[in-house]
């Protein structure tokens, strides 16, 4: 018998209705409406905020006049590429960008995908997956164990979810090497698998890249680094990090690299031994079958990448804007997290404290996100403050009076 309740009343069970309804976070809302090109400023719900939340930072594809380059790759390529590479092939675009990629990297081959944690989600699955196609192609990967740092990304913790977490799957303490060397010390198989991120996301930190591979050496296991937040960003000797970088480039197995920080357009890749990344056209799962990426944003993230790389004047300039504005924040006794990459983060601990200073912000003209349970422990929470290429010194002026003014206003 057809059933004639309502939705709403057939979804009772799953409580949807009481979590969106009696709480005060924000992400389970629905979000302001954005209008307009957002970069420095935003337009949420027609009020202008100074932006401190975007990841495009850099603000290339207005300072590089991108859009004409998307415009005429849209006509050569076309908006989309109709179809799965692995059925039609590997659109131009795609090609150069995988190449470019690789370069970067230093690894031998790359490929592309829609976005970043779908490049995560495949690695995973490609890496644990077993699969008999026929008697001769065929691959057995369920006995792989990964070991994560606690604080990957949420995209690496969703891909090892079915794994069995204290059988297939172990974590380590953030960034602490002694605990990867106890984790690894007491696991058991032949084919193990260490994920570490780069650059964090939440509190900005740098991971001891070189300390960290040198465990996975003595233990036999992969490496594999996700650069969301830092490729095209670190790397050159004269940067910070140089001696991780140096260590990613020359010594990590794999590199999963996002194109929406500082290339500032959508997708992500993988890059690392050519027969592996060969494989992930099918073993991933998310290449083919899902779409790709646009064929001309796919061109400009190509271009992008090698204007970055033949200018490093660009990255140069926004660090040291990054790092003025963090000995600003000291100057005036707002406390960051110990780290010296583009995420300044300030703590604030009290999660209603850092919500309320949010709402204050927003009352203020300024957009800044808090980062509280369950993107970090509960009483953890900050302010995670991205510095923004074309925000003025006035408008980082007026944040910062403000900034120290809630501190005052907060503190007993």
């Amino acid at each position: 018998m057809t059933s004639t309740s309502h939705p709403s009343d057939r979804l009772a069970a799953w409580s949807f209705a009481h979590f969106t309804t009696t709480n005060d976070y924000e992400m389970v809302s629905r979000p302001p409406v954005v209008d307009g090109v957002v970069g420095p400023t935003i337009i949420r719900n027609g009020k202008e905020l100074v932006n401190f939340a975007s990841i495009n930072f850099l603000d290339l594809g207005q300072r590089l006049s991108l859009t004409d380059e998307f415009a005429e790759a849209a006509r050569t390529y076309g908006l989309t590429t109709g179809g799965s590479r692995m059925t039609q092939g590997v659109c131009r675009p795609h090609q150069a960008l995988e190449e470019s990629i690789a370069r970067q990297t230093g690894k031998e081959r790359a490929i592309t995908f829609a976005t970043g944690m779908l490049a995560n989600v495949g690695f995973v699955h490609a890496m644990s997956h077993s699969a008999r196609f026929d008697s001769t192609l065929q691959v057995h990967n369920r006995d792989t164990v990964f070991v994560l740092d606690r604080d990957s990304h949420w995209s690496i913790w969703k891909a090892v979810e079915g794994l069995g977490y204290g059988r297939s799957v172990h974590a380590f303490r953030h960034n602490d090497v002694a605990d990867l060397a106890r984790v690894l010390k007491k696991v058991r198989s032949e084919k193990i698998v260490v994920i570490i991120e780069s650059v964090y996301s939440a509190d900005g930190s740098m991971a001891p890249v070189g300390e960290l591979l040198d465990e996975c050496d003595r233990h036999g296991a992969i490496s594999m680094v996700d650069d969301a937040n830092g490729f095209m960003l670190y790397g050159p000797g004269h940067r910070p990090f140089a001696a991780e970088y140096a260590a990613i480039r020359e010594r990590a197995d794999f590199v999963m690299v996002s194109l929406s920080k500082a290339v500032g357009l959508e997708g992500g890749a993988l890059a690392g031994p050519a027969h592996a990344i060969d494989a992930f056209e099918v073993l991933s799962g998310t290449s083919m079958f899902t779409a790709a990426i646009q064929p001309p944003t796919a061109h400009v993230a190509e271009r992008t990448i090698e204007a970055l790389a033949s200018d490093p004047s660009i990255v140069d300039d926004y660090l040291t804007r990054a790092d003025r504005l963090r000995d600003d924040m000291h100057r005036l006794g707002v406390p960051t997290t110990p780290v010296s990459s583009y995420v300044l983060s300030v703590p604030i601990g009290d999660d209603d404290a850092a919500l309320t200073m949010r709402e204050w912000f927003v009352e203020d003209g300024y957009l800044v996100p808090v980062f509280c349970y369950p993107a970090v422990p509960r009483g953890q929470a900050l302010l995670r403050l991205i510095p923004h290429a074309g925000h003025t010194e006035e408008q980082i002026d007026g944040f910062l009076r403000t900034l120290t003014g809630y501190l005052r206003r907060l503190s007993p």
